[in-house]
């Protein structure tokens, strides 16, 4: 797995479409309002974020791409310096696939999005063992594949599928899946996850690696913190770019924002790695997808 980097930008890692996409992105769950989304992309691309992830169930896609076009230029950067990442709301999932991906497009403002994502396996409004849901995501990721092939989805993936809902897709689509996104920090290792995407060729990214905010007062985690002089937050999200996995750390404090960006001067040992990695126990801090038929 190549990494590179240069002064513009984070540490990258390759996707099988040939692009790069940064180890270190801002998430943007629950980052709501035209002043709040500006203050944090500003203080982002300051620190030297070039990653955002966005979705369409948070709202905030059309505010990400105004404050983009405005601050992109403050910079010195242009649209392909960035890349951006959103996701098919679930109550898009099926024939509603192509509009509601389109409709992210117009949202954001731009002609491509880097990476488009399913967001869930299910579909709303449809019980979790509803017979349905693995047609539906078929239908979604037929759509997807017709926009990539447009260039339209520089790239397309999936976010919170399980091995199971992986060899479905696997076994029947015509582009592979570029990115699977998942909930992944010291507590949930996710390693039969893992071993899929390398099966696959699919590159594994992370979301909620603070555990909500939960895992900073870890006993473990504050302790190897203390002997890096680094923040937990910081020793959290070093713990998985140091495993080449991508992190999406959200933060609305631009001295946060910043503060999560001081994650590749430094490195983990192996006994602060397996310290870490042994606190794993399966624990899911959002929601569950094992129950999506």
């Amino acid at each position: 797995m190549k990494m590179s980097s240069s002064a513009s930008a984070t540490p990258s890692v390759l996707l099988d479409t040939g692009a790069r996409m940064p180890l270190l992105g801002l998430g943007m769950y629950k980052l709501c309002g035209a002043e709040a989304v500006a203050r944090a992309v500003d203080a982002s691309l300051a620190a030297g974020y070039r990653a955002f992830d966005s979705a369409a169930v948070y709202g905030n896609e059309a505010e990400l791409g105004r404050s983009l076009k405005e601050l992109l230029p403050k910079y010195g950067l242009t649209r392909e310096d960035v890349f951006i990442t959103s996701k098919l709301g679930p109550k898009d999932q099926g024939e509603r696939a192509m509009d509601g991906a389109l409709e992210s497009l117009s949202r954001l403002g731009m002609d491509y999005i880097d990476l488009y994502l399913i967001h869930w396996p299910g579909t709303q409004g449809l019980d979790v063992t509803d017979q349905r849901n693995p047609g539906n995501r078929a239908k979604s990721w037929a759509a997807l594949e017709e926009l990539h092939a447009q260039g339209k989805l520089k790239a397309i993936g999936v976010s919170n599928y399980t091995p199971a809902h992986m060899r479905e897709l696997m076994a029947s689509c015509k582009v592979r899946p570029a990115v699977l996104q998942v909930e992944f920090h010291p507590l949930e290792c996710q390693a039969e996850l893992r071993r899929a995407c390398q099966e696959f060729s699919v590159r594994f990214q992370a979301y909620t690696s603070l555990g909500r905010g939960e895992l900073l007062a870890d006993p473990t985690v504050v302790q190897v913190a203390e002997s890096r002089r680094r923040t937990p937050a910081q020793v959290l999200l070093r713990w998985a770019v140091q495993q080449n996995v991508p992190v999406l750390p959200k933060s609305s404090d631009p001295r946060r924002i910043k503060e999560n960006a001081g994650i590749f001067d430094f490195a983990l040992s192996d006994d602060d790695m397996g310290r870490l990695s042994a606190l794993n126990r399966g624990h899911k801090y959002c929601w569950d997808p094992s129950q999506v038929v």
